[in-house]
């Protein structure tokens, strides 16, 4: 379990270590004048639990903030290649392994079964015109920086 910066052992939360490694990859901390930002590792913490967890954005315990500031720091550092960076980081202190996430193991709901391709849905918007879920995969692929 990570320890965090509340003195509380929380699932899914980086370690110091873990912090400190990333730490000097990130944007510096700027907030607006009236306002303060909101601390680095904080939002982290709470990017790591949406993309462990798979919930929805909104899901987001308020433990770390409210979940529209970070979104919107997340999709910042997305359009701007902080995660491309940091990934690629990464790739030159693994020394060549490689990790893959066999599909096996993934399961649908049994809700799931059947929902038509293409279409509209609920709302009635197409669903080519819908907004990406952010995940990791969207994260990669909609920064330019990182290689296939």
């Amino acid at each position: 379990m990570a320890a965090s910066c509340w003195g509380v052992e929380r699932r899914y939360e980086l370690t110091d270590e873990q912090w400190e490694q990333i730490r000097g990859l990130l944007p510096p901390e700027r907030g607006r004048k009236a306002r303060p930002a909101k601390d680095n590792r904080l939002m982290v913490n709470g990017m790591v639990w949406i993309l462990r967890t798979g919930a929805p954005w909104r899901d987001l315990p308020s433990r770390f903030g409210p979940w529209k500031s970070v979104h919107t720091r997340f999709s910042r550092w997305v359009r701007q290649g902080v995660w491309g960076r940091l990934l690629a980081e990464f790739r030159k202190q693994e020394n060549g392994v490689i990790y893959f996430i066999d599909a096996t193991i993934v399961r649908a709901h049994q809700d799931a079964q059947g929902a038509r391709k293409g279409g509209t849905g609920r709302s009635g918007t197409p669903v080519a015109e819908r907004p990406r879920k952010s995940t990791l995969l969207s994260m990669l692929a909609a920064d330019p920086s990182v290689s296939r």
